[in-house]
C-alpha cells in the first residue's frame, strides 16, 4: 500500500480561511501487475498488535497493576512510589511511555475549577510542577499567568463570582479591565472587551517531560514500567481483582488502575462484569504556526471564553484552539488506533472555521502568521464534562483515572495523589464525590447516548457557569408512567441520573405543530432573579397553604431482605442511627464512613422483620449499592434489590393532604392510627400494594405514595381529579428545594458529603451511641464529641439585598465573620414566607495565625456576618435552627402539627409556629 499526502504550497492562515483548503490522504491498492486497484479517499484504520520487546521480563506478581503510561498514569505510579507502595507497583503501556501528539500537549497548568475540591486537585497539581522544577526535573514549567476574557456583562459576574471564591481560598485573582488586559498581552484587539480575569500564578509546561519525569521518578522508587504490552482481561473472585492476563504473560495482583485514556471505556470491557466507564474521544484542533518575529515568550496564556478559543505562545509561534458549539465524535465505533500516526485525524478546516474566525478577531495579526499546521487530535470528555476518578461500582479494587478533556497536566498530579491515597490509605484528603465514577449509571456508558451527549458537552467548558445548567442532549431517557401527565400540565423539566424530573410548571401549555405538548428544558441564564421565580413561588404558596403535588420517582429506592437478622445486623453496622425499629417505622439515617462523614443520608421502612426499604437521593443509586455491596461478607444471606424503576413516588404536601387522602382510601390517617415518620401499605383509588410514607422531606404535613408502575396513572389521576376542590397543584424541584431551605434542611452531594459529619451539621441527637453493635464511623465520632466541632451548619438570612435587581446566592459565596473568612455557602435559595435570600452552608474558627479551633454555638451566634456575591457583601442574620414560619391550615390538622412536637427524635421536622 502506498499513501500519499497532498496538500497546497505553504499558505498564511489567512489562505487556508480563504481556500478552505483541506488535506488529501489517498489510499491506493496495488494488484499483482502493479496496476491501480483501488482507491480510497477516507482513512482506513486496523488493529495494530503491539510488539513485545522481550528482552523485558514481566513480573508474575505485582500489589498494583497500572494500565496506560499517560501523564495520569504515571502520576498514579509516582505518587504509589511516594506511599512505599514503589517496589510493588507494576505500569504497563501498550506502545511507549508519554505518547500522544507532540502537536496537542496545550500545557496549561492552571488551578481555578468550578468546585473548591477540584480547585485543590488542580492547585496541588501545579506546585507539584513548580516543586519538581526547583528539584531540578525537566517539566517545561514557566509561569505566564492566565488571562480569562469576557464580552458580556454576565460573563463579567461570573468572573467577579470566581474572583470572591478566589480571594477566599487564597487563590491570586485579579479583575482587570480590557487596557490592562492589552498591557498583559499586546498582542490583542480589546474595542469588543468588558474586562478579564487575571491569574498571576499559573503557568505553561511540556505535559511530555512532565510525564517523564513521573516515570523516572517512579523507577528510581523502585516501580517497574513494561512498554509494549497489552491488557487483554481483567479476573476478578469474590467480586475483587486477582490477575490482569496481558500479551507478555498473566499478573496476580491486588489492586488495578485503569488509566487508558482513548481507551478507558474499552479497557473497561475486559472484565467480567464489565466496568462501564462513560467516555467518549471527540474531534479537537490545535493550530500551530511557525516562529512569528516579536512575539513575547512570556505571553500569558489567553482564554477568550465568549468567542470558544485559547492561544498561547509555543517555541515563538502561537498554538491555539478552542470548543465548538457542536463537537464532532471520533471513533464513535469504538476501536482507537494503537499508532499515534493513525489515531491523529484529518484536519477538517470547515469545522475549525467558526474557531479561527474567532482567532482572527481577538488577534488580527495572527493572519500574516506562517501555518506550521492544523492538527486534528481527539480528546476524550465525560457526560457531564467532569473527570471520572474512583473505585468502580462493579468490582473492588478496580480503580479508574480519565476523562481529562484537553488539561490533564492540571489535574494529573492532584488526580494521582487522590488514587494513590485510596489505594494505600483507603480515603483521600478531599471530598470527590464531585468527580467519582459513581455518579454515572451504567446508561451513561451507552455508546449512542454518549455520541448524542458529546456533542453538546466540550462547548460546556468555555459557557457561562449558570446556575442549574441542564443539557439538552441524552434527554428522554428515563421516565416515569405519569411524565406524559406530567408533561401536558405545563412540566418544565430538568435531569438527574438521566431521569426526567419537573423542576417547576408553566400554566400554559406550549403545544408542537402536531398538537402535543413541547418537552421543554428548564434553563436559567441569570446570576439574578430567575425567569422562573412567579411559577416557584405559586407552587411554593400552594405547598404552603392547600396541596401541592410532586413527583419524586426520581429517588433512589432499594428493598433490602434477609431470611433471619441478619440485614438488621447489616444496617446496625452500616447506619449511625438505630434501625431495629417497630414494623411500619421510618428512621432517618445517616451511613458514615471512618473518619464520621456521610456516605449516604437516607430514609429505611421496616416493611416486616427482615424487610426494609431505603429512599436516598437520586445521585446515590449507584454509589448506595456499591457502598453496602462493599461491607457484606460472603455469604451474609442478605438481597438487595433496586427498585428504583418500579415505583413511582408521588408526594402529596400540605395542610389539607389528609383529607384528600382520606377520600381516596379505607385506611384511617388519622394521627392516631398513621402518626408521622410511619409506613402503611395502601389501597389508593381502586389501585392496592401502595407502600404510603407519613413524611414529606420539606418539613410540611403530607404523604410520600410509592405506586407500582401499574397503577402510577390511575393514581395521579385521582389525586389530581379529587384535588380540585382543594386548589391541588403540581410542585417541581424547585419549590421543594425552597421548602426544605427555609425549614434548614440539610442534603446529600449539596450540603451534606464524605467530609460532613453528624455533629456538624446539627444530626448529633440520630446518632445512637449506646447501640449495641458498633457501626462505622463511632470511633471518629466519639472523638468529634468529646473534641468539639471544628464548623458548623448555619442558615443565614441577607439584609439589605433586594432579590428583584441584586445578583443572587447560588451556591459557593464566601461567608465572613467580623469580617475575616469563616466558610462557603451550599445551598441557597429565597425564602417566600421569610421573604429573604435564605443561605445554608459552614462556619469555621480560624484565629489569627490560620489555626482552627472548636466552634461552639456562642462563637456562631456572638458574630457579625456578611455573604459576598460577586464582589459585593451583604450583611446577614444566623440562624441555628429554623425559624418560625407562621402557616394557616385546617382545625382538624392543628392536632397533627402539635404532635410533632411530642416526639422530635422520630421525625425530621423542624418545628414551626402553628398560628391561625
Amino acid at each position: 500500500m502506498i499513501s500519499l499526502r497532498c496538500i497546497g504550497p505553504k499558505r498564511t492562515i489567512l489562505d487556508y480561511k480563504r481556500f478552505q483548503i483541506q488535506q488529501l490522504y489517498v489510499l491506493i491498492h496495488l494488484d499483482s501487475t502493479n496496476q491501480v486497484s483501488t482507491v480510497f479517499r477516507k482513512r482506513k484504520f486496523r488493529p495494530i498488535q503491539p510488539e513485545f520487546n522481550a528482552a523485558q521480563t514481566v513480573p508474575k506478581q505485582a500489589r498494583v497493576v497500572i494500565c496506560g503510561g499517560g501523564i495520569t498514569g504515571a502520576s498514579v505510579a509516582y505518587h504509589l512510589a511516594l506511599n512505599g507502595w514503589g517496589q510493588e507497583t507494576l505500569l504497563i503501556e501498550q506502545a511507549e511511555t508519554g505518547g500522544g501528539s507532540k502537536w496537542s500537549d496545550i500545557g496549561l497548568a492552571g488551578r481555578f475549577e468550578p468546585t473548591y475540591n477540584a480547585l485543590k486537585l488542580a492547585e496541588y497539581s501545579i506546585d507539584l510542577v513548580k516543586d519538581l522544577t526547583e528539584k531540578g526535573h525537566s517539566t517545561g514549567w514557566k509561569q505566564v499567568g492566565s488571562l480569562s476574557l469576557a464580552r458580556t456583562f454576565d460573563r463579567m459576574t461570573s468572573y467577579n463570582r470566581m474572583k470572591s471564591q478566589g480571594s477566599a481560598w487564597g487563590i491570586p485573582c485579579e479583575i482587570v479591565t480590557p487596557e490592562q488586559c492589552k498591557e498583559l498581552c499586546p498582542i490583542m484587539e480589546v474595542g469588543d472587551l468588558a474586562g478579564g480575569l487575571w491569574i498571576s500564578a499559573d503557568g505553561i509546561c511540556d505535559p511530555r517531560l512532565v510525564c517523564d519525569t513521573f516515570i523516572n521518578e517512579a523507577k528510581r522508587m523502585g516501580a517497574t514500567v513494561i512498554e509494549h504490552c497489552a491488557l487483554k482481561k481483567v479476573r476478578q473472585e469474590e467480586n475483587k481483582v486477582i490477575r490482569v492476563e496481558t500479551t507478555s504473560g498473566n499478573i496476580d495482583c491486588e489492586v488495578f488502575v485503569n488509566c487508558s485514556g482513548f481507551w478507558a471505556r474499552e479497557v473497561g470491557t475486559l472484565s467480567s462484569p464489565i466496568v462501564k466507564i462513560p467516555l467518549q474521544p471527540v474531534e479537537q484542533h490545535f493550530l500551530h504556526t511557525k516562529p512569528i518575529e516579536g512575539l513575547d515568550s512570556n505571553t500569558p496564556f489567553v482564554r477568550d471564553c465568549d468567542g470558544g478559543v485559547y492561544f498561547r505562545e509555543k517555541n515563538g509561534g502561537i498554538i491555539a484552539g478552542g470548543f465548538e458549539a457542536e463537537a464532532k465524535c471520533a471513533y464513535e465505533d469504538g476501536g482507537v488506533p494503537l499508532s499515534q500516526d493513525e489515531r491523529e485525524l484529518l484536519p477538517n478546516w470547515d469545522h475549525f472555521h467558526p474557531l479561527l474566525d474567532e482567532l482572527l478577531l481577538r488577534v488580527p495579526n495572527l493572519k500574516n502568521a506562517k501555518l506550521e499546521r492544523l492538527c486534528n487530535a481527539p480528546e476524550a470528555f465525560s457526560p457531564d464534562c467532569n473527570w471520572i476518578l474512583g473505585e468502580s461500582p462493579e468490582i473492588q479494587n478496580y480503580f479508574i483515572s480519565a476523562g481529562m478533556k484537553t488539561m490533564g497536566v492540571s489535574g494529573a498530579g492532584g488526580m494521582g495523589k487522590s488514587l494513590a491515597d485510596l489505594i494505600t490509605k483507603g480515603y483521600t484528603e478531599l471530598d470527590l464525590h464531585k468527580v467519582d465514577i459513581k455518579r454515572f449509571l451504567g446508561v451513561h456508558s451507552n455508546r449512542k447516548f454518549l455520541r448524542d451527549r458529546a456533542k453538546e458537552v466540550p462547548g460546556k467548558y468555555f459557557k457561562i457557569n449558570y446556575p442549574y445548567h441542564e443539557f439538552k442532549t441524552g434527554r428522554n431517557l428515563r421516565m416515569s408512567p405519569i411524565f406524559p401527565a406530567l408533561r401536558e400540565a405545563g412540566a418544565v423539566f430538568g435531569q438527574l441520573m438521566g431521569y426526567e424530573r419537573p423542576n417547576y410548571f408553566e400554566q400554559k401549555n406550549k403545544l408542537d405543530e402536531h398538537g402535543i405538548p413541547r418537552f421543554r428544558v428548564a434553563q436559567t441564564c441569570t446570576f439574578g432573579k430567575p425567569p422562573w421565580f412567579d411559577y416557584v413561588m405559586a407552587e411554593y404558596n400552594a405547598c404552603r397553604e392547600r396541596i401541592g403535588l410532586a413527583d419524586y420517582s426520581s429517588f433512589t429506592k432499594y428493598d433490602i431482605k434477609s431470611k433471619g437478622r441478619e440485614v438488621v445486623d447489616l444496617l446496625q453496622y452500616l447506619c449511625s442511627n438505630d434501625v431495629d425499629v417497630p414494623i411500619g417505622s421510618i428512621i432517618h439515617t445517616g451511613m458514615q464512613n471512618d473518619w464520621g462523614g456521610y456516605e449516604n443520608d437516607c430514609s429505611l421502612v421496616r416493611i416486616t422483620e427482615n424487610h426494609f426499604m431505603m429512599i436516598a437521593p437520586t445521585v446515590q443509586q449507584t454509589r448506595s449499592m456499591a457502598w453496602i455491596n462493599k461491607h457484606i461478607l460472603p455469604g451474609a444471606g442478605v438481597n438487595i434489590s433496586d427498585v428504583t424503576s418500579m415505583y413511582t413516588a408521588i408526594c402529596v404536601l400540605g395542610p389539607y393532604s389528609r383529607i384528600l387522602l382520606s377520600e381516596l382510601t379505607d385506611t384511617d390517617l388519622s394521627q392516631k392510627n398513621f402518626p408521622f415518620f410511619t409506613y402503611r401499605e395502601l389501597d389508593v383509588g381502586l389501585a392496592n400494594g401502595v407502600r404510603a410514607m407519613n413524611i414529606t422531606h420539606t418539613g410540611e404535613l403530607g404523604y410520600v405514595l410509592y405506586i407500582p408502575n401499574e397503577f402510577a396513572l390511575h393514581v395521579y389521576g385521582r389525586l389530581v381529579e379529587a384535588g380540585q376542590r382543594y386548589g391541588i397543584q403540581h410542585a417541581g424541584y424547585y419549590a421543594t428545594r425552597a421548602l426544605r431551605i427555609e425549614k434548614f434542611y440539610a442534603f446529600w452531594g449539596q450540603d451534606l458529603d464524605t467530609f460532613t459529619t453528624p455533629l456538624e451539621c446539627g444530626r448529633s441527637w440520630r446518632v445512637k451511641f449506646n447501640k449495641p453493635i458498633d457501626f462505622i464511623g463511632r470511633k471518629a465520632l466519639e472523638k468529634q464529641r468529646k473534641e468539639g466541632v471544628h464548623r458548623m451548619y448555619v442558615q443565614l438570612l441577607l439584609n439589605d439585598h433586594d432579590h428583584e435587581v441584586d445578583l443572587w446566592c447560588w451556591g459557593g459565596e464566601p461567608i465572613y465573620r467580623n469580617g475575616a473568612y469563616c466558610g462557603m455557602t451550599t445551598t441557597t435559595g429565597y425564602g417566600f414566607t421569610l421573604k429573604k435570600q435564605v443561605c445554608l452552608g459552614f462556619v469555621r474558627h480560624i484565629d489569627e495565625n490560620g489555626h482552627e479551633k472548636p466552634v461552639t454555638n456562642d462563637y456562631i451566634l456572638s458574630g457579625h456576618y456578611e455573604v459576598e456575591i460577586a464582589g459585593i457583601r451583604y450583611e446577614a442574620r444566623v440562624n441555628l435552627h429554623s425559624p418560625n414560619l407562621p402557616t394557616k391550615f385546617p382545625d382538624r390538622e392543628r392536632e397533627a402539627y402539635q404532635a410533632t412536637r411530642d416526639k422530635p427524635d422520630q421525625t425530621d421536622l423542624l418545628y414551626y409556629e402553628t398560628k391561625p
